[in-house]
């Protein structure tokens, strides 16, 4: 039995490692009603989100701000909603100035979706 769950283990490490993907981790993210939606709403953001005044574009994802009002959450738990995203790897930061935009990472997701449909 031991034997049987150290190769598990093992098993799980190499995938996940070798593909910097945590299925478990993601899984836990997703498991909140909100952070899916935020997720849904930056897939395509021009249809809910207006652009930020100084870039004009959305090519470096959606300003916090906007996330945030949208959400009609405390500006505590959507920040944390999105560091939580942002370690499990499912958006990416970027900062202009004193704002900070979030954009999915596309890349991972299809991995994701990729490897559970492979493990279920």
């Amino acid at each position: 039995m031991l034997k049987s769950n150290l190769h598990i283990d093992i098993y799980r490490n190499v995938v996940y490692c070798s593909m910097n993907l945590d299925i478990i981790e993601i899984n836990k993210v997703l498991s909140n009603r909100t952070r899916l939606l935020i997720l849904g709403w930056l897939k395509d953001p021009e249809n809910h989100f207006p652009p930020h005044p100084e870039l004009g574009h959305f090519d470096d994802g959606v300003c916090v701000q906007f996330i945030h009002d949208k959400t009609g959450l405390s500006q505590s738990t959507v920040s944390h909603y999105l560091s939580l995203m942002q370690k499990a790897g499912l958006i990416i930061p970027t900062r202009h100035g004193k704002w900070t935009y979030y954009k999915r990472d596309e890349k991972l997701i299809k991995n994701y979706l990729k490897q559970l449909k492979l493990e279920l």
